[in-house]
């Protein structure tokens, strides 16, 4: 058994006779408790890469039991995407979203500079998610979801409110336009291994997006 089994510390079954042992619940859910563990494994992504990574040094360093841990995080893809999607939604909160009275306004007050050593770590995590996307192409689907829908949705409410306002068109295909901007910040950090910063940002608002959604 390797330090990644997944059912490390925590069998199911009776390994003579293969009967099925019905364990208690674990604990209920900790939603602080589950952001410390994720951080640290973001922590542990940036440092080492997804190869270096290991579930135990995660756990350790978090200091979380081994099988409370491993019932929540299966495998360390399983952990990987939920860090990476729990950074995404603290980034894009929607519960307090700009209200600027214009799209531009919206989306550019969205938009949180980062430090020079914060933007460095964030590439770092991004290329760690980029190797395991190399590794395993069928997670595609769930990466998408963890680094572009957080940011998505808070674009998909910016645009809503465009149109109530008259500075979107009613007939706009939003669900498509909200994700412009994501998935090309995606791209820039996957791909080209370059920071989104505001220069790009508004580069892509005025040359791609308004011109996109004007009446």
């Amino acid at each position: 058994m390797t330090q990644d089994d997944p059912t490390a510390g925590d069998a199911g079954t009776d390994g003579e006779a293969g009967r099925t042992v019905h364990r208690r619940p674990g604990r209920k859910p900790d939603p602080h408790r589950d952001a410390e563990i994720l951080d640290v494994a973001l922590q542990v992504l940036a440092e080492v890469g997804y190869t270096g990574m290991t579930m135990a040094a995660v756990a350790a360093r978090a200091k979380a039991g081994k099988g409370t841990f491993y019932r929540r995080w299966p495998s360390k893809a399983d952990l990987v995407l939920d860090a990476v999607g729990h950074m995404k939604r603290s980034q894009a909160d929607l519960d307090s979203l700009p209200d600027t009275g214009s799209l531009r306004g919206d989306i550019l007050a969205l938009f949180k500079p980062a430090s020079v050593e914060e933007g460095e770590y964030q590439l770092s995590i991004m290329a760690g998610l980029a190797s395991m996307l190399s590794q395993d192409r069928g997670l595609a689907e769930a990466a998408n979801d963890a680094i572009v829908e957080p940011w998505t949705a808070a674009n998909r409410v910016l645009l809503s409110r465009a149109v109530s306002r008259g500075e979107v068109g009613a007939t706009a295909d939003i669900e498509t336009l909200a994700q412009v901007i994501p998935s090309i910040a995606a791209y820039r950090a996957l791909i080209q291994r370059k920071p989104f910063d505001r220069d790009f940002l508004v580069s892509i608002i005025d040359g791609v997006l308004l011109p996109a959604v004007r009446p």
